[in-house]
Order: C-alpha cells, then structure tokens, then sequence
C-alpha cells in the first residue's frame, strides 16, 4: 500500500510566505530599533564623557584660580610686614603699609566668604532672614560703597533712585546683590567710562496694576561679553577667562550668588550684551510688598561710638577663652585699651578652673578649643550655680556664622556671637550690651561688681 503525502496547495504556500515575511519585516524593524537605541546610548555616554571632562577641566581651572587668588593677597600683606620689621619708615609710608596690608586682608576675606556662601548654596543650606526693606535705601548705600572705586578710574556713575520701594526680604542679602553687580560694572568698566543705575516699579500684567515688580537695571560702558559665553555668566566656577594671567582678578562667585540670591527672593535675574567692547546690562527684579499699610517705617541703626569713647566696660571683667595665641593677644588687646581686665584661658579646663576664682563679668569664647569645644565648655559652665558662674553672659566667636551655628551656640546658652575677623568696634559694643543687660536683669549682681 502506498500511502500518499497530503496535498499542499499553491494558496497554502502563500499564505505561509507571507505570514514569514510579515513576521521577518517586524523582527527587522525591532532590530532596527534596538540598534537606534543602541546608537543614542552611544551618543549619550560620549556627551556625558565629554560633559563630565568639561566639568572637570572648568573645576581644575577654578582651583587654579583660587589657590592664586587666595595666595595673591599674602605677598603685599607678608612683604610689607617684613619690611615693616626689618626697617624704619616715616609716619607716611607706614600707614601706606598698613593702608596696603588692611586692603589686601579684606580681599581675602571677602574670597572666602564667597565660598562659603556658594557651600551652603550647593548643599541647599543658604537661608534668608525676611523682612520689609526699603529698597531705595538698599541701594543708595551699595552705590556708595563703589563710589570710591569709580572715582579712582573717573567712572562716572548715573544714578537714578527715586522714593521708596519696599520689598520683603534679608537687607544683607540684597545689598550683597546690588553691590556684586555695581562692583563688576566698575570693574569691567575702563577709566573714563560711565555705568548707569536705575530703579523703578513695573507692572507685570496691563490688566492687573496690583501685580507689580521692583526692577533695578546695572547698564556699564565697558568690554562686553561675548554672546558665546551669555548662557553661562551665573554658572558656579565659569569664567569667560579663567586663566590665572586673566586681566581681572576673583574668583567669578559674585554672580553665581547673586542668582540664587535674587531667586531665593522670589526675583530673576538676567543679563544683555551686544558683544565684545559694546558694555553689558545686567537687571534685577523683585516682588514688590501688597500693601502700602504693611510697611513699617524704616529702621535707624545707631552708630557704634570708636573704641577710644566708650567707657561703659571700663573695669569690666572679661575672661577670654582663645586657643590662638595671635587672636588672643588681639582680642585682649582691644579690650584692655577699652579699659576692660582681661584674664585669658587657652583651654576649657583652665577656663573652668579660672572661671569660679575670678567670677568675671563676660566671658569671650572662641568655638575651637582643644580637647573640648567652646559649646561644650559652656554647657558645663550653664551647669554650675550662679555663685560659682553659671549665669555668666557669654559671647562665641566664630569663624563662620552658619544657620547650625547659630542653633548650636544658641542651644549651648551663648547670649550672642560674632563673626571673625570682626571691626574691634563690634566687640567692645557687644560686650558692653551683654554687661548692661546682666546688670539690668540683675541688680544686686551689679551692686557686687
């Protein structure tokens, strides 16, 4: 018996052909997919090589700069010091050294408070203390603090300011911000060139006068940028030229700061140049206050007397705790020529052993301490009774004033700080202000002292 294979018709192939073809077609275009994928992987690991070694080269070239930066200032302060020591000079060249040496001390200081200042932005710890601030006030006393500057290049500043505006925001932080852009527009600006300020109030919406801005525009004469780098001016650690031989000196923070300031006010900020040798525009604007009826009036600083007419600590005891032996020194100095007596301690243990024999008035604390910290000292000196100086007004020195801090020195009982380096003025006028709020809360302990 043959046994005979089944028909197989021409349909039935077909059908079959075109089902193969149809399943091959789509496999084609998987793979034609998955190799796309594959490509944009590629593309994407090679950006991101090529950003990541951008951002390496932008971060060597910034710390080449800073460390240049932050030397720049000790040559004149350390040359002059030396020549100081080692010559006699006339009443005119010596304060030409110290002019010098005060000048170039500052700078640094001013480089590192940037620093920090760009650590706690990146670390999202930079915090505002909000109030109602005249803005007119603002900056009027950043125009006059690069007054100076310009009439030293014959920069003629424009100005124009007009009456109140009030915002809500941190005083400080805002002239920070009006001053970095005032200080770039004399900078950038050659001699004989002229920067224009204005101020004024500018409605958002024609159909809505009740949303309104405060807007500040900083126009200079000066060298342009380049239309190239206008996308990165308030970038963290750019530079349209970060070379060390750069004409201009700094570190470049200014306007990174000043963007995250304005924006943590709940402004933008922004910047216009036509390009090179055509000047640049750089402009603020910020939320103005709802309510006229909100606004208090302004607030009026009393100026700190000199230290020569101050006689309210006159015999008051201060014990200092400073493990620097240079600052200490300073720091007693300025006291004693304030007319207070000073005891010094350069540890926690000799503080605690001088403290209860001595009983002074203030006590000055730097937080460094070895062995145990400045808060910690004074958390065991809270401890004691007051007969043995537990109550004792306290002032921490810090090198810098974070928002932990603060809450530390506050928890550990300080009644209150300062920032170093600090005008002697400010010391003498605090500890003076922690003596007369002890002898007020507490007569009979004045009566005693």
């Amino acid at each position: 018996m043959v046994n005979m294979l089944p028909m197989v018709s021409e349909r039935n192939i077909t059908t079959e052909e075109a089902q193969l073809t149809q399943e091959l077609s789509k496999l084609r275009q998987q793979v034609a997919r998955l190799e796309q994928q594959v490509s944009e992987l590629h593309q994407a690991r090679r950006q991101a090589l090529v950003q990541a070694g951008a951002s390496a080269r932008i971060k060597d070239e910034f710390l080449a700069v800073l460390s240049h930066e932050l030397r720049s200032p000790l040559n004149p302060i350390l040359g002059w010091v030396k020549l100081l020591r080692s010559q006699q000079f006339d009443a005119r060249m010596t304060q030409r050294a110290l002019d010098a040496i005060e000048r170039n001390a500052k700078l640094q200081v001013q480089l590192i408070e940037d620093l920090l200042d760009v650590s706690q932005i990146l670390q999202g710890k930079l915090h505002l203390n909000i109030a109602q601030v005249d803005l007119t006030g603002i900056l009027q006393a950043a125009l006059k603090a690069v007054q100076l500057a310009a009439q030293n290049k014959q920069i003629e500043i424009k100005a124009s300011v007009g009456s109140s505006v009030w915002v809500a925001g941190d005083a400080a932080r805002l002239q920070q911000i009006l001053w970095n852009l005032l200080s770039n527009a004399v900078k950038f600006t050659p001699a004989g060139g002229q920067v224009q300020v204005e101020l004024e109030q500018i409605s958002t919406r024609p159909d809505d006068p009740e949303r309104r801005l405060a807007r500040i525009w900083v126009k200079d004469s000066g060298q342009g940028i380049e239309p190239q780098f206008l996308p990165y001016m308030f970038d963290a650690f750019r530079q349209a030229d970060s070379t060390i031989t750069r004409q201009f000196n700094g570190l470049g923070l200014g306007l990174t700061i000043a963007r995250h300031l304005v924006e943590l006010h709940g402004g933008i900020i922004g910047v216009e140049s036509a390009g090179q040798d055509q000047g640049s525009t750089f402009w603020v604007t910020l939320p103005l206050l709802s309510h006229e009826a909100d606004i208090p009036p302004p607030l009026v600083l009393a100026p700190i007397p000199p230290v020569a007419k101050r006689e309210s600590i006159q015999q008051v005891r201060v014990l200092l705790v400073e493990q620097n032996t240079d600052l200490q020194n300073y720091l007693a100095l300025v006291l004693k020529s304030a007319g207070a007596k000073v005891m010094l301690a350069g540890s926690a243990g000799e503080a605690l052993a001088k403290l209860s024999r001595w009983r002074p008035e203030v006590l000055v604390c730097g937080l460094d301490l070895p062995n145990v910290n400045g808060c910690h000292l004074l958390r065991q000196i809270r401890s004691l009774v007051p007969e043995l100086g537990g109550e004792t007004p306290a002032l921490a020195l810090v090198n810098h004033a974070s928002e932990s801090n603060q809450q530390e020195i506050a928890t550990a009982g300080f009644q209150a700080y300062l920032s170093l380096p600090m005008e002697p003025e400010a010391l003498i006028e605090t500890v003076d202000q922690l003596v007369q709020q002890a002898r007020a809360d507490r007569p009979e302990w004045a009566d005693q002292n």
